[in-house]
């Protein structure tokens, strides 16, 4: 028989259907099995709508059931940290939604629990893993571009309600945190060693906490490059993933680069395109991110398949959010 992993959800969150409930009917290896919240008939509801056989009433009660191998932590920033801690203690391989943690010295915190445990701690960076951003990488290594040089992303999430989670600084809210995550992600993807932030802007929410950021623009550089990027949130308008890469031969665009499978690749090099891909179409491909991902997840955990959204590489992340934090004059979450 074919193992299977089986995985339980901490909370009731929104992200739980497209990000693993959804992915899960088209990966064999992964089963959803469990859902907990703090309010057990939230938990049940939750459970009813999305057929999930087992609830519990508190986030303990999954962790300590023998039955499940794997948890699923879309809890509010705040809490990755601490209830991936606890997962780790609990002997449960963490599939955890970004930001990691709420700041670095946390993140670093959770890496190294990760690593003495040999489990599988990995940060849902879903894009990571599909074969668009694979595509991407492989025309910037095989120096189609010539070196690296500039590279700019945008993104903008679009959140109506501003007494929304994401809003709350006690939370670990901001743009940065949300979008902006991602951004200096694929930074990082795509320089050659670490990028450190030189500058950084931040635009508060008018009417709200000053410490939190509805819209941050970052300067990073390293080793022959210079970085930019521009997170927000907006009440209204549409969603934005969009990315630049310029090298000393050519450059390349890619749209929707956070959904890849809605996305667009263009390479040039000397003024000719040498690559029009989409992320669906031209590939082949229908799969989400998120479906692509958990088929790693669970390689990872049944297979010991490597994988590079890390618990480690998510500390790195968490250090240059906390640098540009520090460079707007806001105080690090948490």
């Amino acid at each position: 028989m074919t193992p299977v992993l089986r995985i339980g959800i901490l909370g009731t969150a929104r992200i739980s259907l497209p990000a693993l409930i959804a992915p899960a009917r088209h990966v064999s290896e992964a089963l959803v099995t469990a859902v907990a919240a703090r309010d057990a008939a939230r938990a049940e509801a939750f459970a009813l709508s999305h057929g999930l056989a087992v609830t519990y009433g508190s986030y303990d009660e999954l962790l300590a059931d023998p039955d499940i191998d794997a948890v699923y932590n879309p809890l509010p920033n705040s809490l990755h940290g601490p209830w991936t801690m606890r997962a780790i203690a609990a002997g449960k391989h963490v599939l955890c939604e970004k930001p990691f943690a709420s700041n670095a010295a946390e993140a670093e915190h959770v890496a190294a629990a990760a690593e003495a445990s040999g489990l599988v701690v990995m940060e849902a960076m879903h894009y990571r893993y599909h074969p668009l951003i694979h595509r991407m990488t492989e025309i910037i290594r095989d120096g189609t571009l010539g070196p690296p040089r500039h590279i700019q992303c945008w993104t903008s999430f679009v959140i109506p309600d501003l007494t929304d989670i994401r809003y709350d600084y006690r939370l670990g809210g901001g743009a940065l945190m949300d979008g902006g995550c991602y951004a200096i992600d694929f930074i990082r993807l795509v320089a050659n060693g670490e990028p450190s932030v030189t500058g950084a802007l931040a635009d508060p929410l008018p009417g709200g906490s000053p410490l939190v950021d509805r819209a941050m623009a970052v300067r990073l550089t390293g080793d022959g490059l210079d970085a930019w990027f521009d997170s927000a949130f907006t009440r209204n308008g549409e969603f934005r993933a969009e990315a630049h890469v310029v090298g000393e031969d050519g450059d390349l665009r890619l749209s929707d680069f956070i959904l890849a499978h809605r996305g667009r690749l263009v390479a040039t090099r000397h003024g000719s395109v040498v690559a029009d891909e989409q992320g669906a179409g031209d590939m082949g491909l229908s799969e989400t991110t998120y479906v692509w991902q958990l088929r790693a997840f669970a390689a990872a955990v049944l297979r010991g398949e490597p994988f590079p959204t890390t618990a480690a590489n998510a500390a790195g992340t968490m250090r240059l959010i906390d640098e540009a934090y520090a460079a707007a004059g806001l105080p690090t979450r948490g």
